[in-house]
């Protein structure tokens, strides 16, 4: 089963220019409402693999990471997307 999930995400700019996510889109089609963003930082995400600047969010009063993953690309408008890391079923 594939660990990373890639989701919708609206994501507004602050004045300084840092990409702040707003709500989500899970998989299934249910909206989040993201309450608040704890840190952001670049990490690896141990379960899916791979990396990107990681916003550790807080939605419905749960902590949890969502991940920007940038494009290598430097030209057009896909400038990467956003992923979260299946929870594990056990």
């Amino acid at each position: 089963m594939e660990n990373k999930i890639y989701v919708e995400v609206l994501a507004s700019f602050d004045p300084g220019g840092v990409m702040l996510p707003v709500l989500l889109t899970w998989e299934d089609g249910h909206t989040y409402e993201i309450d608040r963003i704890v840190d952001i930082r670049q990490a690896a995400a141990m379960k899916a693999g791979g990396s990107g600047d990681r916003y550790t969010v807080r939605i419905k009063g749960k902590e949890s990471f969502l991940f920007f993953e940038r494009n290598a690309s430097l030209r057009g408008n896909n400038i990467g997307r956003w992923f979260v890391e299946r929870k594990s079923q056990g």
